[in-house]
């Protein structure tokens, strides 16, 4: 009797997951928001070796650049923690951004997917065009949800307005009345 319980309980892919709720879609930002911890642990690594330009021996240079490492792993953690466990997940019900900032802080919005009202994305500048990320832009009930260094950016959008039509939910295709008048504001201004 108790097996069977155990079979017909569903894999819950997150703690938060209803039991009638689909995973459907995960995605992170791109790795280049570690760039600050990465370039900090390659100076740290090159600042290791440093002492055996003053002592030039085998030893020395090896000391250096194990301390070098040591303290470059330490600043690189911080970084790659905040990008590894900060995930969106699209279920079948609802986006789920999980914001990890640091060590010790982590946020959380969660957003049914029929609050979704228009999905956009912007590549802007040199870096985002040649590394692939980008901004995604989720205009809903609710307010603007910003998705800052994205991975990929079109293809994420394609997918999440995939997701919302095949959950029967409709996004503006045609601006809002409000945007068209501060348009037609500024066009006059």
């Amino acid at each position: 009797m108790a097996s069977d319980n155990a079979k017909q309980k569903k894999y819950k892919a997150f703690d938060t997951q209803f039991d009638d709720e689909e995973v459907l879609f995960v995605f992170r930002k791109h790795p280049v928001v570690m760039r600050k911890g990465l370039i900090l642990g390659m100076l740290m690594l090159l600042f290791g070796t440093v002492p055996a330009l003053f002592k030039p021996e085998t030893s020395v240079f090896l000391a250096g650049l194990g301390v070098g490492a040591i303290v470059g792993l330490v600043l690189i953690l911080p970084g790659w923690i905040s990008w590894h466990y900060s995930v969106f997940i699209v279920t079948s019900q609802r986006l789920i951004q999980i914001t990890q900032k640091g060590l010790f802080h982590r946020s959380v919005v969660d957003m049914g997917l029929n609050q979704i009202q228009m999905v956009n994305y912007q590549i802007s500048g040199l870096q985002e065009t040649l590394l692939g990320f980008g901004t995604i832009m989720m205009q809903t009930f609710v307010g603007d949800l910003i998705i800052h260094d994205v991975h990929r950016p079109a293809q994420i959008q394609k997918k999440v307005l995939e997701i919302l039509r095949d959950q029967g939910i409709a996004t503006l295709s045609h601006p809002m009345a409000s945007d068209i008048a501060a348009q037609q504001d500024e066009a006059e201004a």
